[in-house]
């Protein structure tokens, strides 16, 4: 996957911590290459709740690293304040799987 931003590509990486970062834009995970880290501006979401910007996204949910809010990407609902239940269909079904899989409420 290459950087989001200037669309360089990862090579090899030697021993040790990878100097990309991952972040989350418009509810997806991208790449930021060590060069556009720089920048001041990256237009990467940010958490709802606590502002941040250390985002992963996974199976169709973005969760914030700071503060542990969850909810599920396309969508401003929060998963742990939603009301009511989910919509008929697959994805509920998942969801419920993901749920009891991972001791969620």
């Amino acid at each position: 996957m290459p950087c989001y931003r200037c669309g360089a590509r990862q090579t090899d990486p030697v021993r040790g911590a990878s100097p990309w970062q991952r972040g989350v834009r418009k509810e997806s995970q991208v790449l930021i290459c060590p060069d556009c880290q720089r920048l001041h501006d990256l237009d990467l979401d940010a958490c709802g709740t606590c502002g941040s910007t250390a985002l992963i996204c996974r199976l169709g949910e973005v969760e914030c690293r700071s503060c542990g809010a969850v909810w599920m990407a396309r969508s401003d609902t929060p998963l742990s304040g939603s009301t009511g239940p989910p919509p008929p269909g697959l994805s509920a079904e998942v969801e419920a799987a993901l749920n009891r899989v991972l001791g969620r409420a």
